[in-house]
């Protein structure tokens, strides 16, 4: 029974380490191509991830370049950049793109700060989920004894708390760095 926990606290990490993945989505006031990450590009009437179609680096602390690997490519890229709800204006200098990250407001701070709760939120409800499943699965098994199942319930109890404390330290964490000025 031990490897039904083991299981299930696999299955908890592929959820958190998604989370964090959403995270980094998060414009936090420097540059990070993460926030690109998502962002579908029109290529040639089929939707393409921008970051398979171009090189993205971070030349200032508050700027991305974005190089398309074919210079066609540029109007396509800004017009899935302007489509895209991060906030930033592309600037097309004929060869790249360039993303100004202007400092953020301390409204639009709080608003980045809900959607990573929202994130942290929709984690737990999976992990809860998760929970929910593995419990059912042991009480599905009518060769195991009540002491044993209840014993089992408590470690899953356990490990789901555990994992929930860890996606509530992520979130603390990423929003003293959103807020810190």
């Amino acid at each position: 029974m031990d490897e039904i926990t083991l299981d299930m606290k696999s299955k908890m990490a592929g959820t958190i380490e998604n989370y964090k993945t959403n995270l980094k989505t998060l414009r936090t006031g420097r540059a990070n191509p993460a926030i690109l990450e998502g962002i579908m590009v029109d290529y040639y009437g089929d939707k393409i991830a921008l970051m398979q179609i171009s090189a993205v680096s971070v030349p200032e602390p508050r700027q991305l370049l974005i190089k398309p690997y074919d210079k066609n490519d540029l109007k396509a890229i800004a017009t899935a950049i302007n489509a895209s709800n991060i906030g930033l204006v592309p600037n097309n200098d004929g060869t790249a793109i360039r993303l100004v990250i202007p400092p953020l407001t301390e409204e639009r701070r709080r608003e980045i700060v809900k959607q990573g709760k929202k994130y942290a939120e929709e984690c737990k409800v999976v992990i809860r989920s998760i929970r929910r499943d593995y419990i059912d699965l042991v009480r599905a098994d009518e060769e195991v004894s009540e002491d044993v199942i209840k014993r089992i319930e408590k470690e899953i109890q356990e490990a789901t708390d555990e994992q929930v404390k860890l996606v509530d330290a992520i979130m603390a964490e990423k929003e003293k760095e959103i807020m810190a000025i």
